[in-house]
């Protein structure tokens, strides 16, 4: 066993702080990886706050990590010390059943295991996260970073880009598709830039009118106030493909009447209920679609990283001393952010 620091939450009421814990002694098939980076995701504060009910405290959050490989095990043949990697939302799967053969270990049929707040499949002890100075993980669960990309920008790709790169090559977005995103967001900015790069003409929808000029820079052909009756009309039955990136309870139904017939609307971000509820008239008269996607199994997080380095793309960050990250989770409850803190993990060392 290693012993690490992090931020850790104690209870849902505590603030997060200073906390020393140990990593297991490496399996001949993992990395061990120094956490330079790791991306502020709104998952973090929710298991921090409890929100879900599902929170094994302490909880070290972090599951957007950027660092170097420090040493592999024995069986180790993909990464090699020295290698700047990442590691994202998931450590482990059972990588027997069918969705882990296919790729897709976040569908995994017996349960994967979660960066943090999970139970490893091997001892049984719980998952702590990248708000760390170091974690070790099975190769098969870590991806190379490009060296053409920032590794600080690239670490929120680990979450926020691939939750919305991969309903978008999921569902074939392609030149010549009209594509709506639904928020302004850490998963919007980016939902809007991989929309752009694939070809598509894209629509931001948001409440805020301060937000048009935002939407436009980050590559928007439209932007449409979505409190604006008249505006929601005149895009009417226009869109191949919706990306919902809103994590909160909204109205789905005026979206759904911008999709054409054969429209997807693609929910990325809502874990709640749908309220107020659906007119499903909207989805049979048209032959709608409303999907969802969580983010994406080991070869298509490869592929995003792989992807951004091609076309240039990176998720737009304000760097965090990780002394201020209880300021940080206010500011995001706030939305006062642009559009994802990511931790310095250099400024633990002071912590």
């Amino acid at each position: 066993m290693s012993q690490v620091k992090g931020y850790a939450a104690r209870s849902a009421d505590s603030e997060l702080a200073p906390m020393s814990f140990e990593r297991r002694q490496p399996r001949a098939d993992d990395v061990s990886i120094q956490i330079d980076y790791c991306g502020v995701c709104h998952t973090d504060l929710h298991f921090a706050h409890d929100d879900w009910g599902i929170t094994q405290f302490p909880v070290v959050p972090g599951h957007e990590i950027i660092g170097r490989v420090t040493s592999v095990g024995s069986a180790v043949s993909t990464f090699k010390e020295g290698d700047i990697v990442g590691v994202g939302c998931m450590v482990d799967s059972c990588r027997t059943c069918p969705a882990c053969e296919d790729g897709l270990e976040q569908f995994c049929l017996n349960g994967m295991t979660p960066t943090y707040n999970g139970e490893d499949r091997h001892d049984g002890s719980i998952t702590f996260g990248g708000y760390s100075d170091s974690i070790v993980v099975s190769e098969h669960f870590v991806v190379k970073v490009p060296s053409a990309l920032n590794p600080a920008t690239a670490a929120p790709l680990l979450c926020a880009g691939i939750t919305t790169y991969s309903p978008l090559r999921h569902y074939g977005v392609k030149p010549g598709h009209k594509v709506g995103v639904v928020g302004m967001g850490g998963l919007g900015h980016m939902g809007v830039k991989f929309a752009k790069a694939l070809g598509a003409e894209v629509t931001l929808f948001t409440r805020s009118s301060h937000k048009v000029e935002e939407a436009r820079n980050q590559g928007a052909d439209h932007v449409v106030i979505s409190t604006d009756d008249a505006q929601m009309e005149a895009i009417a039955g226009q869109l191949d493909f919706i990306l919902d990136t809103v994590p909160v309870q909204h109205d789905l139904n005026p979206y759904l009447n911008t999709l054409c017939y054969d429209g997807i609307h693609i929910m990325v971000g809502l874990l709640d209920p749908v309220d107020p509820p659906l007119q499903a008239g909207a989805l049979l008269m048209k032959r709608r679609v409303l999907a969802g996607s969580l983010i994406g199994g080991m070869p298509e997080t490869q592929e995003v990283l792989d992807f951004c380095a091609e076309h240039g793309i990176e998720c737009d960050v304000e760097m965090l001393d990780i002394r201020n990250i209880n300021e940080a989770y206010e500011r995001m409850q706030r939305g006062d952010v642009k559009y994802r803190f990511v931790i310095d993990m250099e400024t633990l060392k002071a912590a």
